[in-house]
């Protein structure tokens, strides 16, 4: 296949995390020496040339500034505007939480389908493109369904989609609208995936987060990248990210020390914190016993988005935890659903379950103690809450029924002021 050369590129090959082994920058995920996982490799010489904060501010107000740390050669990726979410200071759940400098990265409003998964796709499918394929996939928690469904249609390409039959149907949704052909496959996550790879292997599809993987994973280094440039070139202190393969929480690592490698931002330790809802938590499990390997469970969560029962980078999400000061805690789905609701009444934001979960682990590790009240603490939210509706739709209340007239509403509103509900300000989530 044909690689376009539109402009001068600063990554030059793969390279496998385990032995070392070197590839041609072609579609490929795994090491045919070891069987380990292939990652993207960077000139930051070329880098360091040709990027400054200046440059950086002066490009796109989208993930594309960075398009110097990203794995494509064109001088035209697809850009929809994906990125540059908001990093909200969250001083109304700060003070409920006993911090003082806690921001909420909220990529719920990311474009175009309201996930942090449109930052990953837009570089999978850039790539794609060079490469020449023409039909691309994935398989599927939701939201990179929805995100490769809509860019694949945004670029003129057949998509296919593969998710486990259960699925929110907001998401399932969120994907047909685009006119991508579903498949719904009566099984968990980790099926899904291993069917996927033999369709990759019979059909020669690009699927995104399997033999486009390594550039894939790539676009989540952006979320390092806008919060430093956010804090004012600056690190921030600790952090608190959802896992589910581990790959958000490693790319997230990588982004930060690619910025310090080329001298962007001064050097700083961050404490490196990972969420995971208890019905599906192996790296959890394993950080708390020691463990340096992940035993593989099966799901059963209302965090659908994370329930991956066998996480293909969870062992280097141990690593990460363990040597930056982190945590890695598991939380039930009560407290999921209390840290999404406490997250709206606090500070607007509707997150999904996914950020419920992070939300309620950040909860978790300041009620223990684990997170320094004064430092800079960045949460990350990573997806839009419209999604999971039936996770919330029981626990939220009813609206009061009147008729429209003055004295129907008065009972009504005494009945509200007198309601024993949910406050936030007094009661412990």
């Amino acid at each position: 296949m044909l690689i376009s050369t539109e402009r001068p590129t600063t990554f030059t090959g793969l390279r496998c995390r385990e032995c070392g082994a070197d590839y041609e920058p072609i579609a490929q995920h795994v090491c045919e020496y070891c069987f380990g996982p292939l990652e993207v490799k960077y000139d930051y010489r070329a880098i360091q040339r040709e990027t400054t904060r200046a440059r950086i501010q002066q490009g796109p107000w989208s993930m594309w500034r960075y398009s110097s740390f990203l794995p494509v050669t064109s001088a035209e990726p697809v850009d929809l505007g994906t990125g540059m979410t908001p990093l909200v200071k969250a001083d109304r759940l700060a003070r409920h939480l006993g911090l003082k400098n806690l921001y909420i990265k909220n990529d719920a409003v990311n474009v175009p389908t309201l996930s942090f998964k449109d930052r990953v796709v837009s570089v999978a499918l850039t790539r794609a493109r060079e490469l020449g394929y023409t039909t691309v996939a994935c398989a599927s928690t939701g939201n990179l369904a929805n995100s490769t469904a809509a860019i694949a249609a945004k670029l003129g390409m057949e998509c296919y989609v593969f998710i486990p039959a259960d699925l929110e149907v907001g998401k399932i949704l969120g994907t047909l609208i685009y006119g991508a052909h579903v498949m719904a496959v009566e099984g968990n996550y980790d099926q899904v995936n291993r069917l996927c790879s033999e369709v990759a292997d019979r059909h020669g599809w690009g699927f995104v987060n399997i033999n486009l993987r390594p550039y894939y994973s790539e676009g989540s280094k952006t979320l390092a990248f806008e919060v430093a440039e956010q804090l004012g070139w600056r690190l921030p202190d600790q952090i608190i990210a959802p896992i589910a393969s581990g790959s958000l929480y490693g790319k997230l690592y990588k982004g930060f020390r690619e910025f310090v490698e080329v001298g962007l931002v001064a050097d700083a330790p961050i404490k490196f914190n990972g969420a995971q809802a208890l019905g599906c938590s192996p790296v959890a499990q394993a950080f708390d016993s020691g463990a340096d390997h992940i035993k593989p469970v099966k799901p059963d969560t209302i965090a659908k988005s994370l329930a991956i029962g066998n996480p293909a980078d969870g062992i280097y999400a141990l690593d990460i935890a363990r040597k930056t000061g982190g945590q890695i805690i598991a939380v039930t789905d009560q407290e999921i659903l209390a840290a999404m609701k406490l997250l709206a009444q606090t500070e607007g934001i509707f997150t999904e379950t996914a950020g419920g979960t992070t939300l309620a682990a950040t909860i978790k590790l300041a009620a223990l103690g684990h997170l320094d009240p004064d430092d800079v603490t960045v949460v990350y939210i990573t997806g839009n809450g419209l999604k999971t509706l039936e996770a919330i739709q029981n626990h939220c209340g009813q609206p009061f029924s009147i008729t429209p007239d003055l004295a129907s509403f008065e009972r009504s509103l005494a009945r509200a002021q007198t309601l024993d509900r949910l406050d936030w300000q007094s009661t412990p989530v």
